[in-house]
């Protein structure tokens, strides 16, 4: 059974850091992208970064793009989401995904109907 546990959550202030970390457990193979989802209260869910175990890619949503980066430092199950200079309205619900089917970290995998398998969320809290 593939499960996705996803953690690293929490409150801070605005412009600190948190690093989530999404680690997979029961899938045979190196090969697939795993998306960063948020979720805020009344929103739809948005992708805002992807990386892939197999090439190493990795994709931001501009609406993060240099504060948030997404890597597995050479951990073989774990991807982390670095997220730096965080703001209020980054507050939201966050998730991680497998998508098997993608080799690389592109935009056209950032759909949220993209990914077979999620993780259970791990919430983020920016204050002002």
């Amino acid at each position: 059974e593939v499960q996705l546990q996803a953690c690293g959550g929490g409150l801070v202030q605005a412009g600190g850091s948190l690093r989530l970390s999404c680690t997979v457990s029961g899938f045979a193979w190196d090969n697939y992208v795993i998306g960063w989802f948020r979720q805020a209260p009344g929103k739809e869910r948005e992708g805002v970064a992807c990386f892939s175990k197999n090439d190493g890619s990795s994709y931001v949503a501009d609406s993060v793009k240099g504060r948030f980066t997404t890597s597995s430092y050479n951990d073989k199950n774990t991807v982390h989401l670095q997220m730096n200079s965080l703001k209020p309205e980054d507050t939201a619900v966050y998730y991680c995904a497998l998508d098997p089917s993608y080799l690389s970290a592109t935009p056209q995998a950032m759909g949220v109907g993209e990914y077979d398998y999620w993780g259970q969320g791990t919430l983020v809290t920016v204050s002002s």
